[in-house]
Protein backbone atom coordinates (compact mmCIF):
# COMPACT_ATOMS: atom_id res chain seq x y z
CA UNK A 1 0.00 0.00 0.00
CA UNK A 2 1.80 3.76 -0.90
CA UNK A 3 0.80 7.14 -1.20
CA UNK A 4 -0.03 10.20 1.09
CA UNK A 5 -1.12 8.16 3.84
CA UNK A 6 0.43 5.85 4.16
CA UNK A 7 4.00 7.77 4.00
CA UNK A 8 2.52 9.88 6.94
CA UNK A 9 1.77 6.28 8.76
CA UNK A 10 6.05 5.83 8.14
CA UNK A 11 6.98 9.15 9.12
CA UNK A 12 4.63 8.62 12.47
CA UNK A 13 6.39 5.17 12.96
CA UNK A 14 10.04 6.85 12.35
CA UNK A 15 9.70 10.55 14.60
CA UNK A 16 7.60 8.17 17.94
CA UNK A 17 10.01 5.05 17.37
CA UNK A 18 13.04 7.13 16.73
CA UNK A 19 12.09 9.32 19.98
CA UNK A 20 11.18 6.06 22.30
CA UNK A 21 14.78 4.68 21.04
CA UNK A 22 16.12 8.09 22.59
CA UNK A 23 14.84 7.72 25.79
CA UNK A 24 15.44 4.27 26.44
CA UNK A 25 19.00 4.71 25.21
CA UNK A 26 19.17 7.74 27.94
CA UNK A 27 17.66 5.20 30.83
CA UNK A 28 20.08 2.86 29.84
CA UNK A 29 22.91 5.34 30.12
CA UNK A 30 21.67 6.58 33.34
CA UNK A 31 21.21 3.02 34.79
CA UNK A 32 25.11 2.06 34.00
CA UNK A 33 26.01 5.40 35.60
CA UNK A 34 23.79 5.19 38.42
CA UNK A 35 25.33 3.34 41.57
CA UNK A 36 23.29 1.78 44.94
CA UNK A 37 24.02 4.60 47.62
CA UNK A 38 26.03 2.44 49.79
CA UNK A 39 28.22 1.95 46.81
CA UNK A 40 28.70 5.75 45.60
CA UNK A 41 29.12 6.50 50.10
CA UNK A 42 31.95 4.75 50.59
CA UNK A 43 33.40 5.48 46.90
CA UNK A 44 36.34 7.97 46.36
CA UNK A 45 33.89 11.00 45.51
CA UNK A 46 31.36 9.53 48.03
CA UNK A 47 33.96 9.97 50.94
CA UNK A 48 35.11 13.43 49.20
CA UNK A 49 31.34 15.23 49.89
CA UNK A 50 30.68 13.55 53.33
CA UNK A 51 34.40 15.21 54.13
CA UNK A 52 32.88 18.44 52.80
CA UNK A 53 29.60 18.39 54.85
CA UNK A 54 31.63 17.59 58.15
CA UNK A 55 34.22 20.21 57.56
CA UNK A 56 31.18 22.66 57.06
CA UNK A 57 29.62 22.22 60.15
CA UNK A 58 32.74 21.38 62.28
CA UNK A 59 33.59 24.83 61.22
CA UNK A 60 30.50 26.07 61.89
CA UNK A 61 29.99 24.31 65.50
CA UNK A 62 33.75 25.80 66.29
CA UNK A 63 32.72 29.35 65.85
CA UNK A 64 29.50 29.11 67.46
CA UNK A 65 31.69 27.83 70.32
CA UNK A 66 34.91 29.89 70.63
CA UNK A 67 31.94 32.78 69.61
CA UNK A 68 33.54 34.24 67.15
CA UNK A 69 33.87 38.08 66.75
CA UNK A 70 36.43 39.77 64.37
CA UNK A 71 34.47 41.67 61.77
CA UNK A 72 31.72 38.73 61.68
CA UNK A 73 30.37 37.93 65.13
CA UNK A 74 29.03 34.54 65.78
CA UNK A 75 28.03 35.11 69.02
CA UNK A 76 24.58 35.19 68.55
CA UNK A 77 24.54 33.02 65.59
CA UNK A 78 22.38 29.31 66.48
CA UNK A 79 25.60 26.47 66.73
CA UNK A 80 24.48 23.45 64.62
CA UNK A 81 23.39 21.11 67.76
CA UNK A 82 20.98 23.90 68.35
CA UNK A 83 19.38 23.94 64.77
CA UNK A 84 19.46 20.03 65.05
CA UNK A 85 17.55 20.51 68.38
CA UNK A 86 15.06 22.72 66.63
CA UNK A 87 14.81 20.32 63.43
CA UNK A 88 14.19 16.95 65.95
CA UNK A 89 11.46 19.08 67.92
CA UNK A 90 10.05 20.57 63.50
CA UNK A 91 10.14 16.93 62.93
CA UNK A 92 8.24 16.01 66.07
CA UNK A 93 5.03 18.19 65.46
CA UNK A 94 3.23 17.26 61.81
CA UNK A 95 6.09 18.51 59.49
CA UNK A 96 4.34 16.97 56.32
CA UNK A 97 1.88 19.88 56.61
CA UNK A 98 4.25 22.62 56.18
CA UNK A 99 6.14 20.94 53.77
CA UNK A 100 4.02 20.10 51.57
CA UNK A 101 2.00 23.31 51.62
CA UNK A 102 5.77 24.72 50.37
CA UNK A 103 6.31 22.10 47.70
CA UNK A 104 3.00 22.74 46.39
CA UNK A 105 3.03 26.37 45.85
CA UNK A 106 6.67 26.30 44.54
CA UNK A 107 5.98 23.22 42.09
CA UNK A 108 3.10 25.05 40.77
CA UNK A 109 4.74 28.50 40.38
CA UNK A 110 7.78 26.38 38.33
CA UNK A 111 5.20 24.41 36.32
CA UNK A 112 3.33 27.73 35.28
CA UNK A 113 6.78 29.40 34.54
CA UNK A 114 7.97 26.42 32.77
CA UNK A 115 5.57 26.38 30.24
CA UNK A 116 4.69 29.78 29.64
CA UNK A 117 8.69 30.70 29.96
CA UNK A 118 9.42 27.74 27.05
CA UNK A 119 7.00 29.19 24.83
CA UNK A 120 7.09 33.02 25.33
CA UNK A 121 11.05 31.91 25.09
CA UNK A 122 10.77 30.09 21.23
CA UNK A 123 8.26 32.53 19.84
CA UNK A 124 10.59 35.54 21.02
CA UNK A 125 13.66 34.25 20.12
CA UNK A 126 12.36 32.49 16.51
CA UNK A 127 9.73 35.77 15.35
CA UNK A 128 11.37 39.07 15.29
CA UNK A 129 7.98 40.42 15.05
CA UNK A 130 6.90 39.04 18.90
CA UNK A 131 10.03 39.99 20.32
CA UNK A 132 9.47 43.74 19.12
CA UNK A 133 6.03 43.26 20.37
CA UNK A 134 6.94 41.45 24.00
CA UNK A 135 10.22 41.51 25.11
CA UNK A 136 11.08 45.26 26.35
CA UNK A 137 8.26 45.00 28.61
CA UNK A 138 9.47 42.13 30.15
CA UNK A 139 12.86 43.35 30.12
CA UNK A 140 11.30 46.30 32.08
CA UNK A 141 9.68 43.90 34.31
CA UNK A 142 12.79 41.15 35.00
CA UNK A 143 15.14 43.67 37.17
CA UNK A 144 12.13 43.94 39.67
CA UNK A 145 12.75 41.82 42.92
CA UNK A 146 10.00 39.96 44.13
CA UNK A 147 9.77 41.19 47.69
CA UNK A 148 9.04 44.30 45.42
CA UNK A 149 6.00 42.50 43.96
CA UNK A 150 4.47 41.49 47.28
CA UNK A 151 1.72 44.47 47.18
CA UNK A 152 0.26 43.94 43.61
CA UNK A 153 0.27 40.51 44.30
CA UNK A 154 -2.05 41.43 47.10
CA UNK A 155 -4.12 43.69 44.45
CA UNK A 156 -3.58 41.27 41.79
CA UNK A 157 -5.18 38.00 43.09
CA UNK A 158 -8.31 36.91 44.75
CA UNK A 159 -6.43 35.02 46.90
CA UNK A 160 -3.22 34.54 49.48
CA UNK A 161 -2.49 31.13 48.30
CA UNK A 162 -2.37 32.43 44.14
CA UNK A 163 -0.68 35.50 45.43
CA UNK A 164 2.42 33.07 46.97
CA UNK A 165 2.45 30.90 43.33
CA UNK A 166 2.84 34.16 41.29
CA UNK A 167 6.11 35.12 43.38
CA UNK A 168 7.21 31.96 43.25
CA UNK A 169 6.42 31.84 39.71
CA UNK A 170 8.17 35.20 39.21
CA UNK A 171 11.25 33.69 40.38
CA UNK A 172 11.23 31.08 37.71
CA UNK A 173 10.13 32.54 34.96
CA UNK A 174 12.89 34.91 34.12
CA UNK A 175 15.99 32.63 34.01
CA UNK A 176 13.83 30.10 32.20
CA UNK A 177 12.50 32.73 29.23
CA UNK A 178 15.68 34.29 29.16
CA UNK A 179 17.92 31.07 28.54
CA UNK A 180 15.08 29.85 25.95
CA UNK A 181 15.50 33.01 23.98
CA UNK A 182 19.21 32.68 23.93
CA UNK A 183 19.27 28.84 23.28
CA UNK A 184 16.89 29.69 19.69
CA UNK A 185 19.08 32.70 18.82
CA UNK A 186 22.20 30.67 19.17
CA UNK A 187 21.11 27.81 16.35
CA UNK A 188 23.83 26.78 14.59
CA UNK A 189 23.71 28.74 11.36
CA UNK A 190 25.42 25.98 9.58
CA UNK A 191 22.76 23.75 10.06
CA UNK A 192 20.14 25.80 9.20
CA UNK A 193 21.86 26.11 5.91
CA UNK A 194 21.92 23.33 5.24
CA UNK A 195 18.32 22.24 5.91
CA UNK A 196 17.28 25.02 3.68
CA UNK A 197 19.97 23.42 1.36
CA UNK A 198 18.09 20.43 0.95
CA UNK A 199 14.67 21.88 0.61
CA UNK A 200 13.19 21.74 4.45
CA UNK A 201 10.41 24.17 4.87
CA UNK A 202 10.69 26.91 7.68
CA UNK A 203 8.02 24.56 10.10
CA UNK A 204 10.91 21.47 9.83
CA UNK A 205 14.04 23.97 10.33
CA UNK A 206 11.98 25.22 13.28
CA UNK A 207 10.65 21.69 14.36
CA UNK A 208 14.25 19.68 13.45
CA UNK A 209 16.77 21.60 13.98
CA UNK A 210 16.13 25.31 16.03
CA UNK A 211 13.93 23.20 19.47
CA UNK A 212 16.40 20.38 19.80
CA UNK A 213 19.24 23.01 19.69
CA UNK A 214 17.66 25.10 22.25
CA UNK A 215 17.29 21.96 24.73
CA UNK A 216 20.66 22.27 26.21
CA UNK A 217 19.80 26.43 27.11
CA UNK A 218 16.39 25.52 28.03
CA UNK A 219 17.29 22.50 30.25
CA UNK A 220 19.88 25.31 32.04
CA UNK A 221 16.96 27.41 32.68
CA UNK A 222 15.26 25.21 34.01
CA UNK A 223 17.41 24.22 36.50
CA UNK A 224 18.00 27.84 37.56
CA UNK A 225 14.67 28.20 38.00
CA UNK A 226 13.87 25.91 39.90
CA UNK A 227 16.25 27.17 42.59
CA UNK A 228 15.25 30.89 42.12
CA UNK A 229 11.44 29.20 42.59
CA UNK A 230 13.05 27.85 46.32
CA UNK A 231 14.43 31.65 46.54
CA UNK A 232 11.80 33.58 46.54
CA UNK A 233 9.47 30.94 48.77
CA UNK A 234 10.39 32.97 52.32
CA UNK A 235 9.45 36.21 50.07
CA UNK A 236 6.49 34.17 48.97
CA UNK A 237 4.99 32.90 52.80
CA UNK A 238 5.30 36.32 53.77
CA UNK A 239 2.77 37.67 52.43
CA UNK A 240 -0.15 35.73 53.77
CA UNK A 241 1.18 31.90 54.85
CA UNK A 242 0.35 30.13 57.37
CA UNK A 243 1.85 26.89 56.66
CA UNK A 244 5.12 26.48 55.00
CA UNK A 245 8.74 26.56 55.32
CA UNK A 246 8.91 30.31 54.51
CA UNK A 247 6.08 30.94 57.02
CA UNK A 248 8.06 28.83 59.69
CA UNK A 249 11.52 31.17 58.74
CA UNK A 250 9.53 34.18 58.85
CA UNK A 251 7.91 33.84 61.85
CA UNK A 252 10.56 32.43 64.06
CA UNK A 253 12.40 35.96 63.04
CA UNK A 254 9.65 37.90 63.99
CA UNK A 255 9.45 36.30 67.51
CA UNK A 256 13.93 36.34 67.92
CA UNK A 257 13.64 32.77 67.92
CA UNK A 258 16.75 32.38 65.97
CA UNK A 259 17.93 28.13 65.76
CA UNK A 260 14.18 27.78 64.22
CA UNK A 261 15.70 30.39 61.42
CA UNK A 262 18.62 28.75 60.51
CA UNK A 263 16.66 25.63 60.15
CA UNK A 264 13.96 26.51 58.09
CA UNK A 265 17.12 27.91 55.83
CA UNK A 266 18.68 24.62 55.62
CA UNK A 267 15.55 23.08 54.99
CA UNK A 268 14.72 24.97 51.67
CA UNK A 269 18.32 24.69 50.58
CA UNK A 270 17.56 20.73 50.85
CA UNK A 271 14.12 20.96 49.38
CA UNK A 272 15.87 23.25 46.69
CA UNK A 273 18.95 21.33 45.66
CA UNK A 274 17.03 18.06 46.03
CA UNK A 275 14.11 19.61 43.29
CA UNK A 276 16.92 21.09 41.22
CA UNK A 277 18.64 17.81 40.99
CA UNK A 278 15.35 16.04 40.28
CA UNK A 279 14.72 18.46 37.18
CA UNK A 280 18.57 18.21 36.32
CA UNK A 281 18.46 14.53 36.10
CA UNK A 282 14.78 14.43 34.01
CA UNK A 283 16.17 16.91 31.63
CA UNK A 284 19.70 14.69 30.34
CA UNK A 285 16.71 12.16 29.59
CA UNK A 286 15.94 14.34 26.50
CA UNK A 287 19.80 15.17 25.89
CA UNK A 288 21.56 11.39 26.00
CA UNK A 289 24.44 13.22 23.66
CA UNK A 290 24.72 15.81 26.64
CA UNK A 291 25.66 13.15 29.32
CA UNK A 292 29.61 13.50 29.91
CA UNK A 293 32.02 12.23 32.16
CA UNK A 294 34.12 14.81 34.28
CA UNK A 295 37.59 14.29 34.53
CA UNK A 296 38.99 13.27 37.69
CA UNK A 297 42.75 12.89 39.23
Amino acid sequence: MSGPFSERSSLKTKVFGGFSATIAHSLNVLHRRERLPLEFLFSPKGLRRVLSLVLFFGVWQFLCTIKFNFFINFALIPSPLEVLGSTIEFFSNNPMLHIWASAARVLSGFAIAASVGISLGILIGWFQQIEDLIFLPLELLRPIPAVAWIPLAILMFPSSESGMIYITFVGAFFPILISTIRGVENTDLLLLRVGQCLGAKQWHLFKDIVVPGAMPSIASGLVIGMGNAWFCLVTAEILAGRYGIGYLTWESYVTSNYPPIVMGMLLIGLMGASSTYAVDRLTRLFMPWRVTKKQSR
